[in-house]
């Protein structure tokens, strides 16, 4: 907590994270803040002004802007109030980067060219087409090791002009930037100019795992991590998911994964058996239709469980080219297939109207009109627009 004044209060819009209409409230400066704004790769602080909630910090120039659902007076004294999880996990994240960053580049020569400390995972991209699963290993290995050295973490300042900011890594300081230079010192590992917040020895890292890699942009490789609690929540995470697949696959951990291996087998197994008896059954359908001493100008087919292949056999086997046919699979309540088979010229006229009808799209070609239906319930109509066409065709049918 911080006691400090409020310079000024305007009135402002927030756009939410995650898209959505702007939230309405004010920007806030104060004299001096404990909450860090956005930079550098770390996302911002949040806390109180007061009981009212610190909803966003970003930074304009050298101030600090706090963006507030409520107005504050200016001049009003306040306390500031910092949620210490959501920094402290920064503060872990962003050490642990500035750790795997220099030594990466001294054991393998991988410079940082930009980092994300994301909301599950962090990510850092590496200036290397190829890091290999040797490398990832013999990494976190050592990232580790300096972790229980208990190696002191140190802040220093330097002023703009100082020659020695020359010899900081960095990847360059924002256009804007005023005042004097940060460093942060790793103790005889690495010294980096940076903006944000960190922990004050690696042992407060507690421990660091590199989740492994994924290809980034061109020539580039991302390196995914976790640091200090994040891995323990990864691991209770783990277990939680371990004791369900226990319970549900009847065995312990260990032959989990032959479990699901035979699990998949057999429901390939059954997919396959399904679907040949889903043929049987269409060619079955057909002959029964066209067995009938009468033949019908109209042929309607509705089943809860079919694919395209299984109407497409329906209408192979009875034919085209006088029999008009609406075939419809899936869920009454639900989405579902159509498929409008018959004379070109007829097809060609109702299949829009169909799918229409049906709430759906589809498309055809050669006396054949299919898609999806997002209206199952109105099949009925459907069939009485089939009819009725039939009926003006044939008034003798």
């Amino acid at each position: 907590q911080f006691t400090t004044r409020v310079v000024s209060c305007r009135a402002a819009e927030l756009q939410p994270e995650g898209g959505g209409e702007p939230v309405r409230g004010f920007q806030v400066v104060l004299e001096d803040t404990i909450l860090f704004p956005e930079g550098g790769g770390q996302p911002d602080d949040r806390g109180l002004i007061g009981d009212v909630p610190v909803l966003r910090v970003t930074r304009r120039g050298p101030e600090a802007v706090h963006f507030v659902p409520a107005a504050l007076e200016p001049g009003a004294e306040v306390l500031l109030s910092l949620d210490w999880e959501r920094r402290f996990d920064h503060m872990q994240q962003h050490s642990g980067q500035h750790l795997i960053s220099a030594i990466a580049e001294q054991m393998f020569g991988f410079k940082t060219t930009s980092w994300e400390l994301g909301r599950q995972r962090s990510v850092i991209e590496l200036d290397t087409p190829l890091v290999t699963a040797e490398q990832v290993v013999a990494l976190e290995k050592s990232v580790n090791e300096k972790i229980r050295d208990r190696v002191p973490v140190t802040v220093r300042e330097l002023a703009a002009g100082d020659p020695e900011v020359e010899t900081v890594r960095s990847r360059g300081l924002p256009d804007d930037h005023v005042g004097p230079v940060r460093v942060v010192d790793i103790k005889g590992i690495d010294s980096n100019l940076c903006c944000g917040t960190h922990v004050s020895n690696l042992s407060d890292l507690q421990v660091i795992k590199l989740l492994g890699v994924e290809k980034g942009k061109k020539n580039k490789t991302n390196l995914v991590f976790l640091a200090g609690n994040r891995v323990l929540k990864s691991i209770e995470q783990s277990h939680n998911t371990e004791k369900a697949l226990t319970s549900l696959l009847k065995n312990g951990p260990g032959e989990h994964v032959e479990a699901v291996r035979r699990l998949q087998s057999s429901v390939k197994l059954l997919q396959k058996n399904n679907l040949n008896l889903l043929r049987d059954i269409a060619v079955l359908i057909a002959r029964d239709f066209k067995s009938k001493p009468a033949p019908r100008q109209l042929f309607v087919l509705h089943r809860k469980e079919g694919d395209s292949e299984f109407m497409n056999i329906i209408a192979n086997e009875i034919g085209t080219e006088e029999t008009l046919l609406f075939l419809t699979v899936g869920d009454e309540k639900e989405a579902g297939l159509f498929l409008l088979a018959g004379p070109v010229e007829a097809v060609e006229n109702l299949g829009p109207r169909v799918a229409e009808l049906l709430g759906g799209k589809g498309a055809g070609k050669r006396g054949r009109f299919q898609g999806k239906a997002a209206k199952m319930s109105r099949r009925g109509e459907v069939q009485a627009l089939l009819q009725e066409f039939i009926s003006r065709q044939n008034p003798e049918a």
